[in-house]
């Protein structure tokens, strides 16, 4: 049965779904170098879940605030970022989950767990991880930071990417988005 994008997603063109990616303001926290840092008791779980010392955090639009500070340090480490002072945040898999997924005019677009949508190409990679047999999809966002395809995202883009490409030589899962060709299968 092929999968359809909900309403809100499937009725967007990729000039109006662009529109919306760039129109969202976010902090220049990669410009931002603070001199003083500490532990934020912040977690964000492997479901994409956020989590604040010890208790989960239930509304959507803090989660939404914290993630537009987010940013991940080449050594692996996560940090909420302000100009003045920067946390820590333990991340046990990725910072943010894809949830939905939308293949017209060319391009993908995925719809994350914080309501934000992220085009792939050659600015936001797909990347695969873990092994043939159980792999494991992510979706370079901003920041150094990743989303997690859920389960059902990454059937959806299995079975976008054989309806339009076939497997490859060697069996490889291929799809392409803004020009650019991701493997699926992790090496």
């Amino acid at each position: 049965m092929p999968y359809e994008a909900p309403p809100e997603l499937a009725g967007l063109s990729l000039a109006e779904v662009a529109e919306l990616v760039g129109s969202r303001k976010l902090p220049p926290i990669a410009s931002w170098d603070p001199p003083a840092d500490g532990d934020s008791k912040m977690r964000i779980a492997a479901n994409g879940e956020w989590f604040h010392d010890g208790g989960r955090i239930t509304r959507p639009a803090m989660v939404r605030a914290f993630a537009s500070l987010l940013r991940r340090e080449g050594d692996g480490s996560y940090w909420l970022v302000t100009p003045h002072y920067k946390q820590s945040v333990e991340v046990e898999d990725a910072a943010f989950i894809a949830v939905d997924l939308r293949a017209a005019d060319g391009a993908l677009t995925f719809r994350l767990n914080i309501d934000e949508l992220v085009i792939a190409g050659t600015e936001n990679p797909l990347r695969a991880e873990g092994t043939p047999e159980s792999p494991a999809i992510y979706l370079a966002v901003r920041n150094g930071c990743e989303a997690r395809l859920d389960r059902s995202t990454w059937l959806q883009l299995a079975e976008h990417g054989l309806s339009e490409n076939g497997l490859a030589e060697g069996g490889s899962l291929v799809v392409s988005s803004m020009g650019t060709e991701f493997e699926l299968a992790p090496a």
